[in-house]
């Protein structure tokens, strides 16, 4: 759980309630900014932790070709408007010299740069990033598809839209037949 100053997030909570007409003694609501405080520390618990961390234990094999985690299930808020926006990642390198990480470790990476106030471009960017400066692959490709409530539930009103971002980094950054190799893998069942 991240270091949430609890105290505070209660005081705001309760603020809210009262700034939008609710009466926050009200029977269903008292205890409601002691939840939303709880929730936060749990939602922006990878605030403080850097994903590279995941990447210090390194494993050696011979093993050359394009390692791919899919469909890593996440969650995050939307630093615009404090919405959740949800989704999967798809995790892809080619490993130099042997250099492998464990699998889970490519899952943990992704849930930690999740869980704070975020963008979906700045999660798909900073999985790469860590993945290159930990374990200086030949390549990295990330994809990031996720449905935003800030677009669902608010603005435009539009469920079920989905934004896609990918990265590139290393060789998957001029290979077009490469890159079009990893779509159709996460595409597979």
């Amino acid at each position: 759980m991240a270091n949430v100053d609890h105290a505070k997030i209660r005081e705001a909570v309760t603020m809210i309630l009262e700034a939008i007409g609710e009466d926050p003694s009200r029977e269903g609501l008292i205890d409601t900014p002691k939840r939303v405080a709880n929730m936060y520390g749990e939602v922006f618990s990878g605030i403080d932790q850097d994903p590279r961390e995941y990447f210090k234990t390194v494993f050696n094999e011979e093993h050359d070709e394009l390692v791919i985690v899919k469909d890593i299930h996440f969650q995050s808020m939307c630093e615009h408007h404090l919405l959740p926006f949800y989704g999967k990642a798809h995790v892809a390198y080619i490993p130099r010299d042997g250099a492998i990480a464990g699998l889970s470790k490519l899952a943990r990476a992704v849930e930690s740069v999740s869980r704070r106030p975020q963008l979906q471009e700045r999660i798909t960017a900073t999985v790469a990033d860590a993945l290159v400066d930990m374990l200086n692959p030949v390549g990295v490709y990330v994809v990031v598809e996720a449905e935003h409530m800030c677009m669902t539930m608010r603005g435009i009103r539009k469920p079920g839209s989905k934004t896609v971002t990918s990265v590139a980094r290393g060789i998957f950054e001029d290979d077009a037949a490469k890159r079009a190799e990893i779509i159709s893998l996460v595409k597979m069942s």
